[in-house]
């Protein structure tokens, strides 16, 4: 096995506790791990994500230098799975945005409502942006910067309170809830909750009746600033955000 294709010792990669069930539901890698692999290949070869396209129609926005350049890394999500029919199948999925884009063909969309999460924050995003200009143009330790900090702080986490509200999350049990009804009451929910690789492919598979049979999620691109991530290692779900939601993403499927 390659160094950069190191898989961690435990193969359940893809868990979470439920709350419904008190305990904890997980997903392994099976076969997930061999399609990771041809999808790197494919990253490689093609040099972009778009690579379901001709390459006179590919969108430079959407090429590999992207993630080897100062945006650093990126996690890649990949699932495999049956649908209605028992035809076997592969989904791919990348955390978040892609250099500020949010849906690419041949990956699954986003949980959210991009439509939705645009009309809620564009005009937020401006009024918080133009607050910041104008704290650059103060000495810090006045008053009026302090003030318009604080007012910052305040519409910051308003907006990222409404945000959360539009993110609908199904499980297998056929139930829908929005994020802020998942994690146990009073348990802080980080930003960028819902937008990682797993809970994208697991949403995708709910919607679609699809039962997936494995999910693998591994880091592609320059390493991070800490270390912690590296060039094609595997890695596990992330216990900050997706651990709130996945137990409860998961529950209903028989592994």
């Amino acid at each position: 096995m390659n160094k950069s294709e190191k898989t961690p010792q435990t193969d359940l990669l893809c868990s979470g506790y439920c709350a419904r069930c008190e305990t904890v539901h997980a997903l392994g890698l099976n076969d997930a791990r061999e399609q990771s692999l041809l999808l790197m290949e494919k990253l490689d070869q093609a040099g972009r994500i778009d690579f379901t396209v001709p390459n006179s129609e590919a969108d430079p926005d959407l090429s590999t230098d992207y993630v080897f350049g100062k945006a650093l890394g990126q996690m890649f999500g990949v699932m495999t799975y049956v649908d209605s029919n028992n035809e076997k199948g592969v989904a791919y999925a990348f955390s978040g945005q892609y250099n500020a884009i949010w849906e690419v063909d041949g990956w699954v969309p986003p949980i959210v409502d991009t439509l939705e999460f645009k009309d809620l924050t564009q005009n937020k995003a401006l009024e918080i942006m133009t607050i910041s200009a104008e704290m650059e143009n103060l000495a810090k330790g006045t008053d009026k910067h302090a003030k318009l900090g604080l007012l910052r702080k305040t519409m910051s986490r308003a907006l990222m309170d409404k945000i959360r509200y539009i993110y609908k999350l199904p499980n297998f049990r056929g139930e829908t809830r929005v994020l802020p009804e998942i994690p146990p009451p009073g348990k802080g929910i980080p930003a960028g909750t819902g937008d990682c690789c797993a809970p994208k492919l697991l949403n995708f598979a709910a919607l679609n009746n699809l039962t997936p049979l494995g999910i693998a999620e591994f880091y592609y691109g320059k390493e991070n600033k800490s270390g912690t991530k590296q060039h094609k290692m595997f890695y596990p779900s992330c216990k900050d955000k997706c651990n709130l939601i996945l137990g409860y993403m998961l529950c209903g499927l028989q592994t």
